[in-house]
């Protein structure tokens, strides 16, 4: 199993951002399976402030680029893409329109 890690920024309003995080308590079905169908196992988000922080872990059907061509043909993941958008911002450093942006490992202890 592959594990990634990714970062975007919210809007840093308060309202939005309780917004962001009520609609993360009753995903979409849809969306569950568009990334479940992508061969993503399982997935976490954390916030601080208004930082996420993605974990992805993932089976040998996934690919980036897979995923990218499955969402841009399904209509309810753009619906909710656009949707995110309301509350989602770009993070400093990302390519225009690049949501999540994937973070360098830089550290890891194994016992």
């Amino acid at each position: 199993m592959k594990r990634y890690c990714l970062a975007l920024d919210l809007v840093n309003d308060p309202d939005l951002i309780k917004e962001y995080e009520v609609m993360h308590e009753q995903v979409w079905p849809e969306i569950q399976d568009s990334i479940t169908s992508a061969g993503i196992d399982a997935m976490e988000i954390y916030r601080y402030g208004n930082r996420l922080f993605m974990i992805m872990e993932v089976n040998g059907k996934f690919s980036f680029e897979k995923k990218g061509a499955m969402d841009a043909s399904n209509e309810k993941v753009q619906e909710w893409e656009k949707l995110m958008w309301k509350y989602q911002q770009a993070i400093p450093g990302s390519k225009p329109g690049e949501k999540w942006v994937m973070m360098d490992k830089i550290f890891e202890l194994k016992a």
